[in-house]
């Protein structure tokens, strides 16, 4: 649980993770929008005796211990009745009186839902009553959300699936025996290798026998593995595998790579081992030899390696918008559709391993690409660490398609001077600010790139500063207040009317 301060109360704000509500005529009606979006997203916390001012910050209503106490009640009340709140998510504990020097608040902690909680619905109706959390507001889920958060409930991951209308002589014949060949090379010994192709592709778990008719049919995570795309498509109509190398902003795309081209057969181990070689290109590889022999593969070519496999492991391909994977000449990015099912901070932290497709994971693990034990994310984050880069960037975005976002910058996050430069979305700024300049040791480059987009979009929202930085909306909102506390910005008005204002003199601008 969270810890909410109520000494610091004036300094919060709404947003994705906190809602103040007045209360002061009992519980809100849309009090249970939000606990069905905090479920659903993030989690987050529903303080009651809280309203907001027109500048965005709070102050307390002034409730009393009685109408305190007749909110709490009717709050587990209502939260234990199942045609009003799908799940009971708080426990005791997380339901907390606060006393303040001007009036007492109740504050809901409402953590994250489990994934086969999820989603979490209100008013006994699944299609109208399920919400999300988007920047400082709650949103009614689309019919394709709710069926994303469905596939994830149960306990066998999806590509588990048996397809009863395929056999495996629809596999690509060229990629199962490629497959083979790393098999037998990273386990060598093992019996399977010995086996048949219809026996070899049931052990890996390929192919299954259906409860239907008792044959040997292919599994969905076999068909990504080792099928052609039209048969794929079939199965999942918005799957798409997609490589764009930009190397030149001249040209489009440098080089491309995509499973509907009709050139190769459209398959994920084919994707993987093309895109890694190319991916393998934008590393700097020191020379190393182990004995006579030059040792290409580094730490840093291990930890690429590891980010594609994971988006591979990690989508949903039922989802739309397919798996992007992006090059250029200073960052990779590595795009799925799905959510994160562990939430950012676990995968970020580890040891807990929960792929969406835990039968591509095996099969890619069985010729030792991926790490199963839930380390591999932290292990790219300790790579690039030690590379001195700066930091990987996890994304989620919720919508019409649920996507996570990893980024991998290729290049040291030095800090900027007269000459340096600042890319945001294919615009050049050129940094001539003397006042800026002055507060390098206060200030990151991220922040500078804030600072310039607000300049040029004083209406900008948290979520728009987001997008353009590249980071997240909370990651934001705390550079937001750094440069307030700064100088360097000043909020204007209203949170919904308002607008950003630069600070400084016309001729210490940031163009």
């Amino acid at each position: 649980m969270e810890t909410f301060d109520i000494a610091k109360l004036a300094s919060y704000r709404e947003n994705n993770r906190i809602e103040a509500k007045a209360a002061k005529g009992g519980l809100p009606r849309s009090m249970w929008e939000t606990y069905s979006a905090f479920a659903n997203t993030y989690g987050g916390v529903i303080l009651l005796g809280v309203k907001e001012r027109e500048d965005g910050t709070f102050e307390t209503v002034g409730l009393t211990s009685a109408e305190v106490e007749h909110l709490r009640q009717d709050f587990w009340n209502t939260v234990s009745n199942r045609s009003k709140v799908s799940a009971v998510l708080p426990i005791e504990s997380e339901v907390e009186v606060l006393e303040a020097d001007d009036g007492m608040v109740v504050a809901i902690h409402v953590p994250r839902a489990p994934r086969d909680e999820r989603p979490v619905h209100i008013n006994d109706n699944l299609f109208e009553g399920t919400y999300r959390r988007r920047g400082e507001g709650d949103y009614r889920c689309t019919r394709q959300e709710i069926s994303a958060m469905l596939r994830d409930q149960g306990t066998e991951t999806m590509d588990s699936k048996v397809l009863d209308d395929l056999t495996v002589a629809d596999f690509n014949a060229d990629t199962v025996r490629a497959y083979r060949t790393r098999f037998r090379a990273a386990r060598q010994g093992s019996s399977w290798t010995d086996l048949d192709d219809e026996r070899f592709l049931r052990a890996v778990g390929a192919a299954m026998v259906s409860r239907e008719d008792g044959k040997l049919h292919p599994t969905f995570g076999g068909l990504l593995m080792f099928g052609n795309d039209y048969d794929i498509v079939r199965e999942c109509p918005h799957y798409f595998l997609d490589y764009q190398e930009t190397l030149d902003p001249a040209i489009r795309w440098t080089d491309r790579v995509h499973s509907g081209d009709g050139m190769w057969s459209g398959n994920l181990f084919d994707f993987f081992f093309r895109v890694n070689r190319k991916l393998a290109e934008s590393l700097k590889t020191p020379f190393k030899l182990n004995g006579i022999f030059r040792v290409d593969d580094t730490p840093m070519h291990k930890a690429v390696r590891e980010a594609l496999a994971n988006c591979l492991f990690n989508a949903d391909y039922y989802g739309v918008r397919g798996v992007v994977v992006r090059r250029t000449p200073d960052k990779l990015v590595f795009e799925n559709p799905g959510d994160i099912r562990t939430g950012v901070e676990q995968m970020r932290l580890g040891g807990v391993s929960d792929p969406r497709n835990g039968l591509i994971m095996k099969m890619f693990s069985l010729i030792d690409v991926g790490e199963r034990a839930g380390t591999g994310v932290p292990d790219v984050f300790a790579t690039w660490a030690n590379a001195g880069l700066p930091e990987p960037q996890i994304e989620e975005s919720f919508g019409e398609a649920d996507r996570t976002v990893l980024t991998l910058m290729l290049e040291p996050d030095a800090k900027l001077d007269q000459n340096e430069h600042v890319f945001i979305r294919g615009e050049q700024i050129t940094d001539n600010n003397e006042q800026l300049n002055g507060l390098n040791e206060q200030i990151t480059e991220r922040q500078r790139v804030i600072l310039h987009f607000v300049e040029k979009s004083p209406s900008a929202t948290y979520d728009d500063m987001a997008r353009a930085a590249g980071v997240s909306s909370a990651t934001v909102r705390r550079d937001a207040e750094i440069l307030i506390g700064c100088g360097l910005l000043k909020r204007v008005g209203s949170r919904k009317a308002g607008h950003w204002e630069v600070r400084g003199e016309k001729n210490h601008d940031i163009r």
